[in-house]
């Protein structure tokens, strides 16, 4: 089964794709808001290209485990991704997928990562907590 995976920013959103055979996931891209809006043109060409069964979102909390200020603008992303395209929407808990992106991708090349990079390498690993925990 193939899953889509989203790292959602106000500004912009990572994107990747995963199987639940392998339990793995690969970063796609990273979206630009449209003035603080989802390019939902652009999310509807890749459920189109990938087509998923089911959409994965990163849900932001802080370490004392409360979700963060803008966190309702994540559920309505999620709320949105459903009612359009009438798939199921997981959410998982987020915490450092960012800086461990981050941390992976300096690994890797010693200069400093593009911010579009470390976007879809969170949701690449949102993505994949989730698979891992699914029994």
């Amino acid at each position: 089964m193939t899953l889509l995976g989203f790292d959602f920013g106000p500004r912009k959103i990572g994107v990747a794709v995963g199987q639940t055979i392998t339990r793995s996931a690969t970063p796609l891209t990273t979206l630009r808001s449209q003035g603080e809006k989802p390019d939902w043109t652009r999310i509807e060409a890749l459920i189109r290209e990938w087509q998923p069964s089911a959409l994965v979102v990163g849900l932001p909390f802080q370490m004392d485990d409360t979700e963060v200020a803008w966190s309702p603008r994540v559920h309505r992303f999620a709320r949105q991704l459903e009612g359009r395209y009438r798939l199921p929407v997981h959410l998982v808990d987020e915490r450092l997928t960012s800086r461990e992106a981050h941390r992976q991708l300096a690994e890797r090349d010693r200069r400093t990562p593009t911010l579009e990079a470390v976007d879809a390498l969170a949701a690449a690993l949102i993505l994949e907590t989730w698979l891992c925990e699914q029994v």
